[in-house]
């Protein structure tokens, strides 16, 4: 007598896998996306941090872009695939970020309002 699995057994393992990868894929895409968003969020903290640390060597405010904002104070280099660019303003900065492989959110950090701004 041979030992073995069924069709019938094998098939209905194939369905269940099916149904949890139908949960799963979904719900890791959207979980990757926010992390994407966080990135995005954390390196304008960083920056606005930074523009305030130059403020008080300078007495003004660097506008910059990506990799030019590690002339900053405290900014070696900024999270991959996040958009970043900061825009001055008289006595204030406004700092917009994004990631590439985010939501699609773009992020608004006014120095004003003292953080984020409401979107």
């Amino acid at each position: 007598m041979e030992r073995g699995f069924t069709l019938l057994e094998l098939l209905f393992t194939m369905v269940v896998i099916g149904i949890l990868s139908a949960i799963v894929v979904p719900e890791f895409r959207a979980y990757r996306q926010r992390a994407f968003d966080t990135r995005a969020q954390q390196d304008a903290r960083n920056v606005a941090l930074g523009e305030e640390a130059y403020y008080l060597d300078n007495e003004e405010y660097l506008s910059c872009e990506q990799n030019d904002c590690r002339a900053l104070p405290g900014i070696p280099r900024l999270s991959d695939g996040v958009n970043l660019s900061v825009e001055v303003q008289e006595d204030a900065f406004i700092i917009t970020s994004s990631h590439e492989k985010g939501s699609g959110k773009t992020f608004i950090w006014d120095s004003n309002e003292g953080g984020f701004r409401e979107q």
